[in-house]
């Protein structure tokens, strides 16, 4: 199973990018779980899971994960 390099799209980790396991499809997981992405949390929650849903290929053989919704630390699991 290789990678595949995605965008995050909204929330807290809005324009990161990174590589996520690609499935069978060629495409991100349907849903992903960010933690602290480069130390951004919610303002007035310690601690945050940040939700991200596959959206759509972008350019070149980049994806884009739109943002859904935050969680207290832990909740996402």
């Amino acid at each position: 199973m290789g990678e595949v390099r995605v965008r995050f799209v909204g929330g807290p980790a809005d324009d990161l990018v990174r590589a996520l396991p690609a499935q069978p499809d060629g495409g991100p997981p349907a849903h992903w779980v960010l933690r602290h992405p480069d130390g951004a949390t919610v303002p007035g929650e310690p601690g945050a899971d940040h939700l991200y849903e596959r959206d759509r290929p972008g350019l070149g053989a980049e994806w884009t994960m739109r943002f859904v919704h935050s969680y207290p630390m832990g909740a996402g699991e």
